[in-house]
């Protein structure tokens, strides 16, 4: 059963609602955010979903006179994990290997191009079986989330700031040490894409960046063939836009295979922490030489999902602070 919740703030006060349709939500009883919410069905040891069906309310939201908030949150934003795999679609090592080109091994390919066609080769295993390890970057914690509305921010010191139209997975680490997925959002994956097509090596540098999610988590499993459209607008009118493809029918890698690459390691497995990962894209404004600037807005919408992602560009004019001697 697939369930659409969004984190709201409404008269005043912070809650969950399951999504009657694009403008309504219906508010859940003793549900502050999904962390919570989660928390307790795995303590009453229930789904996601049962833990909602016993506190429906009735009552209905407008969204227009509510907050939009992300997703998910942790009370402490630094046990929240930012990650995610790239070259994972059909057609991502295309928009990738047009940065790498000079990157060139011995046998003539981009290390780009290798990975992504051992994912080809083996990103689907059979169930209970590894397949292929997909290419994997941290980007953050819980304090580099950005809800649907507000600015990307980017620093006085990058060179680009471009949307990368995604999905994430959206996990809890259960009092046993086992990742639990609460669902899928919809993500702007903001990087950094002139660092990165410099120098491979500085593919950390470029992901080092805030991230918006979409209010919805879309609980249940993924489609198989989800299909979005990725948009710039500057000045009100479009600049850009362009569809692209997700889901598992238009990936190299299973998500099953993403997620257990990502959780094999036991310092992400630490009971209570939130994980975000995102699962790649394969369509990048930059590819098509659109350089967005500050003010300009993205917009990233789906067909599994109820509502739009939309923030805009900003840039910090923070400078670095040195460390001092204590």
């Amino acid at each position: 059963m697939s369930l659409r919740l969004v984190q709201i703030e409404a008269e005043g006060q912070r809650c969950v609602g399951a999504l009657a349709d694009a403008g309504h939500a219906e508010r859940l009883a003793d549900a502050p955010s999904i962390y919570a919410l989660a928390t307790a069905a795995i303590a009453e040891g229930t789904s996601l979903a049962q833990a909602v069906e016993r506190r429906r309310t009735g009552r209905r939201v407008a969204l227009a006179r509510a907050r939009l908030l992300p997703p998910i949150e942790h009370p402490d934003p630094a046990h929240l994990y930012l990650t995610g795999t790239g070259l994972t679609h059909l057609g991502s090592a295309e928009s990738r290997d047009k940065m790498h080109a000079l990157a060139k091994t011995e046998a003539g390919q981009t290390d780009s191009m290798r990975i992504f066609r051992e994912g080809l080769a083996g990103g689907k295993p059979a169930p209970g079986a590894v397949g292929a390890q997909p290419e994997w970057f941290y980007k953050g914690d819980g304090s580099s989330v950005v809800p649907s509305g507000a600015p990307l921010i980017s620093p006085a010191f990058a060179l680009d700031g471009g949307e990368e139209p995604e999905i994430a997975g959206i996990y809890l680490i259960d009092p046993a040490g086992a990742p639990r997925r609460l669902g899928f959002c919809l993500a702007n994956e903001f990087s950094d894409h002139i660092t990165e097509r410099h120098n491979y090596l500085w593919l950390a540098h470029s992901k080092l960046r805030p991230v918006a999610l979409g209010a919805e988590l879309l609980t249940g499993a993924l489609p198989a063939d989800v299909r979005g459209m990725s948009r710039i607008y500057r000045n009100g009118r479009l600049l850009w836009e362009k569809p692209f493809l997700t889901g598992e029918a238009n990936m190299s890698h299973s998500i099953a295979n993403l997620e257990h690459h990502h959780f094999k390691y036991a310092n992400f497995r630490r009971p209570g922490d939130l994980h975000v990962h995102f699962f790649g894209t394969a369509t990048l404004s930059f590819t098509d030489q659109v350089r967005a600037e500050p003010g300009d807005e993205f917009e990233i919408s789906a067909d599994a999902f109820l509502l739009p992602l939309r923030n805009s560009l900003a840039r910090s004019m923070a400078q670095c602070v040195m460390p001092q001697p204590l």
